[in-house]
């Protein structure tokens, strides 16, 4: 049997039609005939023009490709503003919150019907109303070192510092985990997050500081991180996937692995 490709479908297309128009002309061909035969025709050159054709581009949608195998994140692109679920958002606030809560007392003097004097008239109960606001506070804390001189020797001792302060200027655990959250939580841009910062405390942190805080971020959790690769590695299954993120106007990827606990699904599915 010879091969099949494009260019033979189409050859055999051409000589069908062709002979179908001599029956046709030789009167051989019913007027009912004819009209279904010249639908299905038409029908098969438009099959023939879809399939054969246009080549449809395999991307992560169509195919097992993986998106950072494709030519742009079509995904994202196409359906804007559209996010998976992911991990649920956690609402608990950060340790260095602290709530400011105040308690006023709107009092009643007089009736508001006949007039009558009800200053030393005792209330009823109360109506609450409650306003929420934020006001942030910029914390200024100085540690004055001692300097002495020995009147023996002469000899200059200053008061060592505590270790939080190395340096003339340092910046305490708050900013840094606000800096953190709007770079790696909110993924905002480093120049975004130096203006934000600039705008509460009136200094510009520089960008290497910025980058020294996610370095810190990094070796505080590289234990974690090790433990966490080397219990996913031992799973009896692992589900890898990958996010797409601009950076810099160009498409740069995450890759996430997780494991999955067999006795936990067993259990959970039991219990269910």
């Amino acid at each position: 049997m010879p091969s099949v490709n494009r260019q033979s479908l189409r050859e055999e297309f051409t000589a069908l039609k062709d002979r179908f128009g001599q029956l046709s002309g030789d009167g051989k061909v019913g007027p009912e005939s004819r009209a279904l035969i010249e639908a299905l025709l038409m029908l098969m050159q438009v099959l023939i023009a879809v399939f054969m054709e246009k080549n449809t581009p395999k991307t992560s949608t169509n195919s097992s490709k993986p998106s950072s195998r494709t030519e742009k994140d079509q995904s994202a692109l196409s359906h804007p503003g559209t996010h998976t679920k992911g991990k649920p958002y956690d609402p608990s606030r950060s340790g260095n919150t602290r709530t400011v809560e105040t308690v006023a007392l709107s009092k009643v003097s007089a009736c508001e019907e006949c007039g009558e004097d009800l200053r030393e008239t005792r209330p009823d109960g109360h109506e609450r109303r409650t306003q929420i606001d934020i006001v942030f506070e910029k914390v200024l804390s100085h540690v004055d070192a001692e300097i002495k001189s020995c009147p023996h020797c002469g000899a200059e001792t200053r008061a060592p510092f505590p270790e939080a302060f190395s340096g003339p200027l340092q910046y305490g655990s708050g900013i840094k985990a606000y800096v953190l959250n709007l770079l790696i939580a909110q993924m905002i841009s480093l120049k975004r997050v130096q203006h934000s910062i600039q705008t509460l405390i009136g200094q510009v942190i520089s960008e290497a500081t910025i980058l020294k805080y996610v370095l810190q971020l990094h070796l505080a959790l590289e234990r974690w991180e090790r433990l966490a690769i080397e219990r996913i590695l031992t799973q009896p299954a692992m589900h890898v996937d990958e996010t797409s993120i601009r950076v810099e106007k160009h498409n740069h990827w995450i890759h996430g692995s997780a494991g999955i606990n067999r006795h936990r699904v067993e259990d959970e599915r039991a219990s269910h």
